[in-house]
Order: structure tokens, then C-alpha cells, then sequence
């Protein structure tokens, strides 16, 4: 057998710790409840909002900027333009790390996103309207192999609802796209010897992206929650002609 190098035998473990791990950080969470529900070999969070939101079309989302494109690489590491991946449908993106352990950041998205599209997919009619992105700040290390093991399943192609994982071929080409979302990411450093620790600090930041590639909607921890967000979606859905 060839030896199998020290970051595919991380993303193995990511990929089979799964939602146990991901509802361990949970655990750590502060805000809405969250509980996982087991049925045969998936696993549904359901995450309990602290209000109801409100619902969708009886209010309007604001036209915030045009989403910005940028170079990026697919999990097969082909070279694309993500303006490709936002166009055409109503988009949810997230910016991540795959090793983020922060219960507030990367896998509290991470299973929204899980959440949202195993219940858009409940619903035929969302097939081909709505995709979700995941794109990492951590090219050296989240390689389209990487990313692919960390997505799982959740990325195959079939499925009705996509999600799409992207990385970048470097630091130089990662830049540009964090700063056209505002998206800060800093180093965290040792605060003795001055080294990085391997970590990243940033605010989680979600983007909801209309077919028109206009950003309607910014959402931290606070209001990044499936309902709302499910419902934002329908209402922009509405907006084409969609009856919910």
C-alpha cells in the first residue's frame, strides 16, 4: 500500500468523526439549542431559533452589492471563475477552514448547511433553484482533496440541492475575493514566540446571493439560523414567480 500523507489521514478523521464532532462543538455553542436527530445513515440538527421569523415574502431583503467573482479551484482542482458558481440561482456562501474548532464559526455553518439542504431537498421544486458554497481561507492546507474528503457526501453532484467546496491555488489569489466580501481573517500567533499556531481568527460571515448575483442578505452567528434562512431564500424565490 503507498503511505497516505499526514493531512489525507486528518480529513479521513474529520470525515468519520462527522456529526458526532460537529455536535460536540455544538455543545460549546451559547446560542439556539441544538439536538441531532438520528434516522437510518444521515443525521438532522435541528436547531431551535430563540423567535419566530417571519414569513417569507411579507417582507423585502435589501440589494447590499454585487457578488464578487474571483479565481478558484473545484474538488477536481480545476481552475474556475466564482462568479460561475453565483449566478442562475439563489446561493448560500460561507467562507471556512476544514480544521476550524471555533463552536461559533466553521461547523456551526457547516451544519446549517447540512440542515438547509437536506430540507430544501424535501421539496422538489428547490432542485436546480438553490445551491450552497463553501469556500476556504486556508489554501495551503484545504487542497481539493482535502475538501473533498471533508465534504462527503454532501458535495455529490447529484444531488437536487449542490454544494459546491472551493479553495484557492494561493494566499496571492485568496485576498482579493476576502476583501471584496469584507471578510476578515487574521493569523493567530503565539503571543511569546511570535510563530502561527495553525489557527484562524475571523467572524463568520454567511452571504445570500440572488440568481441575479446581487448579495441580499449578510448573516453572523446571531441570525444564522435554517429557519430564517429558509425563508429568506423562499422570498427571494418569490421574487421570480415562485409559490411557496
Amino acid at each position: 500500500m503507498l503511505p497516505v500523507s499526514p493531512a489525507v489521514n486528518r480529513a479521513r478523521r474529520l470525515q468519520v468523526l462527522g456529526a458526532a464532532a460537529l455536535l460536540t462543538f455544538l455543545s460549546l455553542h451559547p446560542g439556539p439549542p441544538v439536538r441531532a436527530d438520528q434516522g437510518g445513515d444521515d443525521t438532522t440538527f435541528v436547531i431551535t431559533p430563540e423567535f419566530t421569523p417571519p414569513v417569507p415574502g411579507s417582507y423585502e431583503l435589501m440589494h447590499i452589492m454585487r457578488a464578487p467573482g474571483g479565481k478558484v479551484l473545484d474538488l477536481n482542482g480545476k481552475r474556475r471563475d466564482l462568479a460561475e458558481f453565483t449566478q442562475g440561482k439563489v446561493t448560500l456562501l460561507s467562507f471556512i477552514y476544514s480544521s476550524c474548532s471555533d463552536p461559533n464559526g466553521c461547523p456551526y455553518a457547516y451544519i446549517v448547511f447540512h440542515t438547509l439542504q437536506n430540507r430544501l431537498e424535501r421539496d422538489p421544486r428547490f432542485a436546480g433553484k438553490v445551491q450552497l458554497l463553501s469556500l476556504s481561507f486556508d489554501p495551503a492546507r484545504d487542497t481539493p482533496e482535502m475538501l473533498r474528503l471533508y465534504a462527503g457526501d454532501n458535495a455529490d453532484a447529484k444531488r437536487p440541492v449542490e454544494w459546491n467546496f472551493l479553495t484557492t491555488a494561493s494566499v496571492g489569489e485568496l485576498l482579493p475575493i476576502l476583501d471584496d466580501y469584507g471578510q476578515d481573517v487574521y493569523l493567530e500567533k503565539d503571543p511569546d514566540t511570535g510563530k502561527w499556531l495553525g489557527t484562524f481568527s475571523h467572524v463568520l460571515k454567511v452571504f445570500l446571493i440572488d440568481e441575479h448575483q446581487e448579495v441580499r442578505e449578510i448573516y453572523t452567528t446571531t441570525f444564522l439560523m435554517p429557519d430564517m434562512v429558509y425563508n429568506d431564500i423562499v422570498t427571494l424565490l418569490m421574487e421570480s414567480g415562485f409559490k411557496p
